[in-house]
């Protein structure tokens, strides 16, 4: 069976986190989204872990609603949360986030006791932060439970990441030393997609994950990792399987967002209106033409510094009977890039997308033709036109398609998406406002 994943998400306990971030809504979204296994988040904030004690009921390693609806009955729970460490190593400040998950509330219980006892303030945020290495964090989860995961989180981020350029390593080995065994995945992140991460020798064993990092409903699902299990019912151990890789599941797809949406795509200063592709800053620097300060180093100019002794990639692509464009590795690992419905929907209405019309529109097709995951990628366009019009239909298709410009992100600003980007002006600067979508290494 299939298993629809986002296990990296945050609770209402996390700083910009909307409050409506409870079980019951995150379940609901999740069936909203297509999603049948999901992240609790947070599971470090006490307040938090006594929720979750109190709402959910633990099975075959993962979790279930005490009190299951009809809008969240098939949608499962692994207790997971994010780390954020931040230390000195070989002379530089090291701002590294984990993703960690575990099996039981015995578990993530140690795992908490252990963190409040080596200085950490759990109380303070859903994501806490905390003094230890990220070698330091791997070790004291594997010191509890070898089962447990460890996935270091949005792995390109400048800021907060294993290969970000401002706080990270060049290597797993650099970051983790021997324990890099214990490193079985990565998180994309929004601003990167798997193709960008098969070109880092590094990361050829490792397997390639995309979860939302949603601080509120309407963000789950904007990015999923798809996992064909062999068992009838998910267990944590089919989850784990699938990520380490053996004989109970693997990772059939990845679910992203366009990378280029992502607010660290390209390399630029927000302030001062600069954006770069990486080959305009390979010319001219990485010191902002206005200020003269230093641009915060977008995600593909990083991938293309650890990508210059890169493989020679076999990507391949292919269009399925829907019209959904895959991108397939030499290894046959796929994934498929998507806009989220509501854009579509807003852009088709040319209204915000947090417009009444728009999130009517949203709850009619969800209710009538199934989740935004169906909708995307296998309704026919023709259901879809029925209740949301042509203009809506013909949208669907083109992001299947890939048929849509975006305008990259960059220094903490997300990319424009335009379906129709006759409608938009997409502006072509080289080194001042603007971008254009690039191939991936020039």
């Amino acid at each position: 069976m299939d298993v629809v994943a986002d296990l990296h998400l945050h609770s209402k306990y996390s700083r910009a986190v909307s409050q409506q971030m409870v079980i019951p809504e995150m379940v609901k979204w999740a069936k909203k989204k297509g999603i049948n296994l999901l992240g609790t988040g947070d599971f470090t904030h006490p307040l938090w872990f006594r929720e979750l004690k109190e709402s959910l009921v633990e099975e075959n390693g993962l979790l279930r609603m005490k009190e299951e609806t009809e809008e969240g009955g098939e949608v499962r729970l692994l207790l997971t949360t994010e780390v954020s460490s931040i230390y000195s190593q070989g002379g530089k400040v090291r701002k590294i986030h984990n993703l960690i998950a575990v099996p039981s509330f015995t578990l993530a219980e140690k795992i908490n006791q252990e963190l409040t006892r080596r200085g950490g303030n759990l109380l303070a945020d859903g994501r806490p932060i905390v003094g230890l290495s990220a070698k330091e964090i791997l070790s004291l989860v594997m010191e509890i439970d070898e089962n447990a995961l460890v996935i270091p989180c949005h792995i390109w981020t400048p800021h907060f990441s294993l290969f970000g350029a401002n706080s990270g390593f060049d290597s797993l080995e650099e970051c983790f030393g021997n324990l890099s065994k214990y490193i079985f995945g990565v998180e994309t992140g929004l601003s990167s997609d798997p193709e960008m991460n098969w070109s880092i020798p590094d990361l050829e064993s490792k397997t390639i994950v995309s979860f939302s990092d949603a601080h509120s409903g309407v963000n789950l699902g904007r990015e999923m990792t798809v996992l064909e299990i062999e068992t009838p019912t998910p267990q944590y151990e089919d989850v784990r399987k699938a990520i380490v890789g053996g004989s109970r599941g693997k990772i059939k797809y990845t679910v992203e967002f366009y990378p280029e949406e992502g607010k660290y795509h390209y390399t630029g200063h927000r302030k001062c209106g600069v954006v770069q592709s990486p080959e305009e800053s390979e010319k001219k620097g990485t010191t902002c033409p206005v200020c003269g300060r230093p641009l915060t180093v977008g995600v593909m100019h990083r991938v293309r510094e650890l990508a210059k002794n890169m493989r020679n990639l076999k990507i391949d692509t292919k269009s399925d009977e829907s019209g959904l464009k895959w991108i397939i590795s030499e290894k046959g690992t796929a994934f498929v890039k998507l806009v989220p419905l509501i854009e579509i929907i807003a852009e088709s209405q040319r209204v915000g997308k947090l417009s009444q019309s728009v999130l009517e529109t949203y709850e009619n097709l969800i209710g009538k033709l199934g989740s935004e995951l169906e909708i995307l990628t296998r309704i026919e366009l023709e259901k879809i036109a029925s209740i949301g019009g042509e203009r809506l239909a013909e949208g669907v298709k083109k992001v299947r398609s890939g048929d849509i410009l975006i305008k990259p992100g960059y220094d903490g600003e997300y990319g424009t998406v335009m379906v129709w980007p006759s409608s938009v002006n997409l502006e072509k600067g080289t080194g001042g406002k603007g971008g254009e979508q690039i191939s991936l290494f020039g």
